[in-house]
């Protein structure tokens, strides 16, 4: 079984990877065993936009990675490292939307963490703040107790991946929606699951 997880690691290629995970996984919330997942409290998302000055890039000679090399992707560094150190409690995840220059962020709604994170952002940088009803914390618990019952499906279908989303909902990769998802929502509850079809992972040479 694979194990995902959308916004892990927050530094240098790891949250460039991690983040594109995330925005892909997050596009594509909607629907768990045909019907409708809920991931979010509100359609439209409270909007800032940065007004920090643009910081100056380094000098010459100086290396510099994807996340510290443009005011979006030190906005998206600032948002993970920020989330996890003080604001744990309400943090749901984040993705990076390239083409507008905006981020995506994932929380349970709160004053205080809305003022730190739209009060960092710079110049250019759109930050989109989503409602949510659960914590990243409480999401990779509960993608924990799912992984950690793998086995215990086995005569019903096989659970092939499990993972964070960053949106919301805990996403499980399975041969059989039809079969698995009224077993794993009796199990874990239906409001923060979606479970898709999966294809077994095969090595090709």
């Amino acid at each position: 079984m694979k194990k995902l997880s959308s916004t892990k690691g927050a530094t240098g290629a790891a949250i460039t990877a991690a983040l594109a995970l995330g925005t892909l996984q997050g596009s594509a919330a909607g629907s768990v065993g045909g019907e409708s997942a809920s991931t979010s409290t509100s359609a439209s998302p409270t909007v800032c936009v940065g007004t920090q000055p643009v910081r100056s890039l380094p000098g010459p000679g100086t290396e510099v990675g994807p996340p510290d090399s443009t005011p979006l992707y030190r906005v998206l560094a600032y948002v993970d490292r920020t989330a996890r150190a003080r604001h744990s409690t309400v943090f749901t995840g984040l993705s990076v939307d390239d083409g507008d220059r905006a981020a995506d962020v994932y929380r349970i709604p709160s004053k205080a963490f809305d003022a730190d994170i739209c009060g960092a952002a710079e110049k250019g940088v759109t930050v989109r703040l989503h409602d949510t009803d659960i914590s990243q914390v409480d999401l990779d618990a509960l993608a924990a107790r799912i992984s950690a019952d793998m086995d215990r499906w086995n005569d019903t279908f096989q659970l092939r991946a499990v993972g964070v989303d960053s949106a919301g909902f805990v996403f499980v990769g399975v041969d059989d929606p039809a079969a698995a998802e009224p077993v794993l929502s009796k199990a874990f509850g239906r409001k923060h699951i979606r479970v898709e079809h999966m294809e077994q992972a095969r090595l090709y040479r």
